[in-house]
C-alpha cells in the first residue's frame, strides 16, 4: 500500500508542477487538480512496483531531495557549462581526439552509479556506453583524449570532472 501512495503522490505533485500557473485555486484550476488526482491514482496503480522497488524510501527524505536540487543547480551546472564551452572550442578549432575510457566510479549503490552515468551522458562531449556491474566501472566515450591517456587502464572520476567533485556529491545524495 505504501508504494502505491508514494507513487501516486509523487505523480500528482509532478503533474501539478507541469501545469502550474493556469488556474484560479492558488496556481491551478479545480479541473486540473481533479485531473492530477486521477492521473496520480492511475500512475500509482501502474508504476508502484517500478517507482518503489523495496521498502527503502531513503530517496524521499527531504534532505536528500534538497541535496539533489543543490547538486543539479550547483556543481553539475558548472560542469555542464564548462563542457559546453569546451565542446564549442573543439568544434571551432577541430581539436578532437575521441576515445573510449574505463572510469572507476567507486560507487557502491546502483542508484549512485546510475546518477553518475546520467550526469556523464548529459555533459556534452561525453557518453556513458557500458557498465561493468561487477566492479561498478563505466565505459565512457569522450571527445578528446590527451596524449598518453589511451595507455591508462582506468581513470578516476575526478579526472573527468575537472572543477567540482561530482562523485562526492552523488555519494552524499544517493548512498
Amino acid at each position: 500500500m505504501i508504494p502505491f501512495i508514494v507513487t501516486a503522490f509523487v505523480a500528482f505533485l509532478f503533474y501539478l508542477v507541469l501545469v502550474v500557473g493556469s488556474g484560479s485555486v492558488l496556481f491551478w484550476s479545480w479541473e486540473e487538480i481533479i485531473a492530477g488526482v486521477i492521473i496520480g491514482l492511475v500512475t500509482g496503480v501502474i508504476a508502484r512496483k517500478i517507482f518503489c522497488r523495496s521498502e527503502n524510501y531513503r530517496m524521499l527524505h527531504p534532505v536528500r531531495l534538497i541535496g539533489i536540487l543543490i547538486y543539479i543547480c550547483g556543481p553539475f551546472l558548472v560542469e555542464l557549462t564548462k563542457a559546453n564551452l569546451d565542446v564549442a572550442y573543439r568544434v571551432i578549432t577541430g581539436n578532437v581526439r575521441p576515445g573510449i575510457i574505463r572510469l572507476h566510479s567507486g560507487m557502491k549503490s546502483d542508484l549512485a552509479l546510475t546518477m553518475l552515468a546520467h550526469s556523464i551522458t548529459l555533459t556534452p562531449g561525453t557518453l556513458s556506453i557500458d557498465i561493468d556491474e561487477k566492479n561498478h566501472d563505466l565505459f565512457i566515450h569522450i571527445i578528446h583524449l590527451n596524449e598518453g591517456d589511451e595507455k591508462k587502464e582506468a581513470f578516476e572520476a575526478r579526472e573527468i570532472f575537472s572543477y567540482m567533485n561530482i562523485p562526492a556529491w552523488i555519494r552524499r545524495v544517493a548512498e
